[in-house]
């Protein structure tokens, strides 16, 4: 039987019977009282024996008891000993402090007048050194030996460092600098040929020489010599060969590259900052090229035409960047161990000869876009060859605005935004300019301006079909701008974006201030990506850059107004466009109302007044001026159709954007506006009826037989216009409610209507009013 269950922390009566009893079941089923007898005598057994066993524990511990007690009282004793022992000690020591003060102090004294004397004594060693130093000089010079030299040098150094004192310590200084530097000449034949030579050995040696006596800068001076000679020469070979410029610099940065590789191979075995002495050679040797980059730069601009000259910097730039490039790899590796001011120092040298061009770049850009849009021809003899140049120039204009942008990334980096968005406002106020000139000249072509030589009502559309090959043009201009548009901001967030610092703020100077000492935290950045030209040649334009770039963050690409100017001058030229379309197709009509005046006044004074006055109304026929009108008008929607089934994108955009004159009545209906069509037989309709009136308050007089006829035809064109579906003018309608009066039911027809029109009329038909 188990009974370690009884000491578990979970000991379950219930499981342990359970458990008990499942076994006899099994084996022997029908026995459990007897198995139940037995496991209580089990148990009794147990317990009989727990208790004797707690018994025996109980009676040892009480033996056991009084020992404890006698040994924690023998500790106790022990402990209070100890602790009269260390108080002891304590005073004994606190005794001896108080009598040997006194005598340590003097022990203290005295060990420092021994590291005086001492220091004393190494003094006057190294002061009698430099005596017998001085001396032997001479000697040691005559044997030529480099670093017997230097190591006599250096002592005499170290022995100079003890006499600060002296006297005659700044004549003695003199006298060690003449050493030095008669040891320097000497060595100066060996360096040449050593650094020439490119040999390890001596090199190493000239290296421990010039360390010991402190003229570590002299011996770089002799390395930068040795190597920018040759470079330079090099330079001054390809300057005056046949080659391009481009190629004479192409060249010359693959020597300099080729230079970079070798000399940090060699200089890492000799100086203990390879990468930092081969970027002051390369520095140098930049500055001591002759001719100099500046000043071959300047030729080709000045050799250059003037529509080549920023293809010709674009492809001297690209040469310099991709060699720039070249050596940032070439650095990248081990740019931490670099001096980062020397690298940024390259860095200028290299770049800086672009920056004058780079800060006019505004002004090159604009004089290069205006000279390429002035070769675009828009004029020509023919109206249908102004359409087709006209529609063929609007390609043209957007590859050269987006030439304009390619080139400001190339060349700036896109830091000349603000002089890229001067150039390309130039180039679209020319272009506008020159659509603008061309669309007059179109309008002198097709005679809208001219005064009518006959009255032959002469119908032709061909004028009012390329105005809508114009129009569409206009539409394609409009969307392009819009598409240009998003290009140039996502173009120029995605470029110069990088300068925006994120904590600039415009119009702060708090934020400037942040933004320039995130810079200055910034300053471990690899400089080959930190060049920026604009911040040191122009502040104020770098301040307008920022706030674009602010701008476009904020607000997002989709949302910019960056070619707000063009697309308003587009919008204009646009609107030039559908005035152009209307004016071509309102000629004939008014060209026919103009003879109305006229018509009216021969017409009163061929026919006699008694036999007009018995006329019935019935029996007149509208005139044939009004019915050249009328058959016009009602052939308009078949004209106007293709605005509403020709599927043109930017001509729908075009018509959109544009306005007409004659715009619908205050308070009428407005269903037209929905359908382009409509919108502009709504504005011919209107434009035909408010020239008629006014040409109808032109006539000098009316006989009753011409009062009758203008109403009938007057008449004629409201049904005209009710047939188009459209309401005649209320001006109209009074004129013609007027012209049926009576002249003895004149002043009462006229109460109702406008004062100053039936004065008019009442003049006109010669009622006194």
């Amino acid at each position: 039987m188990d009974f370690s269950k009884f000491l578990d922390d979970d000991f379950d009566v219930k499981d342990w019977v359970n458990g008990a009893f499942k076994m006899v079941q099994k084996e022997a089923p029908g026995k459990a009282d007897t198995h139940a007898a037995t496991l209580v005598m089990k148990l009794q057994l147990f317990i009989q024996e727990v208790n004797n066993a707690i018994e025996e524990s109980s009676n040892q511990a009480l033996q056991n008891m009084p020992r404890v007690l006698r040994d924690v009282e023998a500790l106790k004793q022990e402990a209070s000993f100890l602790k009269e022992q260390m108080v002891l000690v304590k005073e004994d020591i606190k005794k001896f402090e108080q009598d040997t003060v006194q005598s340590m102090q003097v022990l203290v004294e005295i060990d420092q007048v021994k590291s005086r004397m001492q220091l004393a004594a190494e003094a006057l060693q190294e002061a009698d050194k430099w005596s017998t130093l001085s001396a032997d000089i001479e000697e040691t010079f005559k044997t030529q030996d480099l670093e017997v030299i230097s190591s006599k040098l250096t002592s005499m150094q170290n022995s100079l460092a003890m006499l600060v004192d002296t006297p005659d310590y700044s004549e003695k200084c003199v006298h060690l600098e003449a050493l030095k530097n008669r040891l320097e000449a000497m060595a100066s034949p060996q360096i040449v040929a050593t650094f020439n030579s490119m040999s390890l050995g001596q090199a190493k040696v000239f290296v421990k020489v010039f360390t010991e006596i402190d003229r570590m800068p002299q011996l770089l001076a002799y390395y930068y010599k040795c190597h920018k000679g040759q470079l330079v020469s090099i330079w001054q070979d390809l300057s005056q060969s046949e080659l391009s410029l481009n190629q004479q610099l192409s060249e010359f940065y693959d020597t300099l590259l080729s230079t970079w590789h070798a000399q940090v191979q060699w200089s890492s075995q000799v100086f203990k900052n390879p990468y930092e002495v081969v970027t002051v050679l390369l520095i140098q040797t930049l500055g001591a090229m002759v001719p100099s980059i500046p000043v071959c730069l300047s030729s080709a601009m000045e050799r250059a035409a003037q529509e080549q000259r920023l293809d010709c910097l674009l492809e001297l730039h690209q040469t310099t960047s991709t060699f720039g490039h070249s050596l940032e790899a070439a650095m990248l590796p081990h740019l931490g161990e670099n001096n980062l001011l020397k690298v940024n120092e390259l860095v200028c040298a290299l770049y800086d000869p672009y920056k004058s061009y780079q800060l006019q770049y505004g002004e090159l850009e604009e004089a290069f876009l205006l000279i390429q849009i002035s070769a675009v021809p828009l004029e020509h003899g023919e109206v249908i060859d102004c359409v087709e140049e006209l529609s063929h120039s609007v390609g043209k204009l957007f590859g050269l605005a987006s030439g304009a942008v390619e080139r400001c990334v190339r060349l700036t980096d896109g830091l000349a935004v603000c002089g890229l968005l001067r150039a390309l406002k130039a180039l679209f106020t020319k272009y506008v300019s020159d659509f603008s000139t061309t669309l007059q000249s179109i309008r002198k072509k097709c005679r809208l301006e001219e005064t009518p030589s006959s009255s032959a009502f002469q119908e032709d559309w061909t004028s009012f079909q390329n105005s809508v090959r114009i129009i569409a043009t206009c539409g394609e201009l409009l969307r392009q701008c819009g598409a240009f548009e998003q290009q140039l901001s996502n173009k120029i967030l995605g470029t110069a974006g990088k300068y925006l610092s994120e904590s600039y703020s415009p119009r702060s100077l708090a934020g400037i201030q942040e933004a320039s000492s995130t810079d200055r935290k910034n300053a471990t950045k690899n400089p080959w990506q930190e060049y920026n030209y604009l911040q040191r040649g122009n502040v104020a334009e770098y301040n307008n850059l920022m706030e674009i770039l602010f701008s476009l963050k904020e607000k997002g690409t989709g949302n910019s107004s960056l070619l707000a100017e063009p697309r308003s001058a587009l919008t204009r030229l646009n609107q030039q466009a559908n005035q152009l379309a209307f004016d071509s197709v309102f000629l004939q009509i008014k060209h026919q109302l103009c003879l109305v005046s006229k018509m009216e006044s021969q017409d009163a004074s061929a026919i006699g007044e008694s036999y007009t006055e018995d006329l019935p109304t019935f029996s007149l026929s509208p005139q044939e001026y009004i019915t050249n009108i009328g058959q016009y008008l009602m052939s308009l929607p078949l004209h106007l159709e293709p605005f509403v089934t020709q599927e043109d994108p930017a001509l729908e955009m075009a018509l959109h954007a544009g306005k007409l004159p004659f715009p619908p009545e205050q308070g009428d209906d407005l269903p037209e506006l929905d359908n382009t069509a409509d919108y502009w037989l709504g504005s011919i309709a209107r434009a035909t009826m408010q020239t008629y009136c006014d040409a109808i308050l032109l006539i000098p007089r009316l006989s009753p037989h011409s009062t009758k006829q203008l109403a009938t035809d007057i008449e004629y064109l409201s049904n005209v216009m009710d047939a188009l579906g459209l309401q005649p003018s209320r001006t109209l309608q009074h004129i013609v409610t007027l012209l049926r009066a009576k002249p003895e039911d004149y002043r009462q027809t006229a109460k109702l209507l406008p004062r100053r029109l039936a004065s008019s009329l009442a003049a006109l038909r010669a009622i006194d009013y």
